[in-house]
């Protein structure tokens, strides 16, 4: 059984102690807003450059990367934790976005000055705009996306 929660305030922890500035995005951020559908990992955009800051932190738990990782609807550079039975995905904050296979690529790249602030788990973390949000999810358009906005919208 995975524990969101605790993976969450484990992964919080670790960038705050190694300085990493961050945001939530993804299900999570979307789930922050409203959207009712399950969480099926925690996304989170850290600057490319920090990744080597947490890596003697997390290194027991990576199933992924960090390496660049491109499929049908995502560019970018990215490592995959599991921790408490809980993927989390942390990310570069530059991606490149598309729809299909047959779209354009989109830039999608973190602006961590824009971050919000809101309350997981009872932890205050830097979140991404609402707007920001649907806009990437919109482009994206997956099933899942399609829900969130649909929620994200009422």
């Amino acid at each position: 059984m995975k524990n969101t929660e605790e993976a969450f305030k484990w992964i919080v922890g670790i960038l705050k102690k190694n300085k990493v500035h961050f945001q939530i995005t993804g299900g999570l951020a979307a789930k922050f807003y409203g959207s009712i559908r399950p969480l099926a990992d925690i996304d989170i955009d850290i600057r490319g450059d920090k990744f080597e800051s947490i890596l003697e932190d997390v290194k027991e738990y990576i199933t992924m990367g960090p390496q660049r990782f491109m499929n049908d609807n995502w560019d970018l550079y990215m490592m995959t934790l599991r921790f408490k039975n809980q993927d989390i995905d942390i990310d570069s904050g530059d991606v490149k976005i598309r729809p299909n296979k047959e779209g354009q690529w989109v830039s999608n790249i973190t602006d961590f000055s824009k971050s919000g602030q809101g309350e997981i788990f009872g932890v205050t973390v830097p979140i991404i705009p609402k707007e920001e949000l649907i806009n990437y999810k919109k482009i994206l358009s997956r099933e899942v996306d399609i829900e969130d906005i649909k929620n994200l919208s009422r």
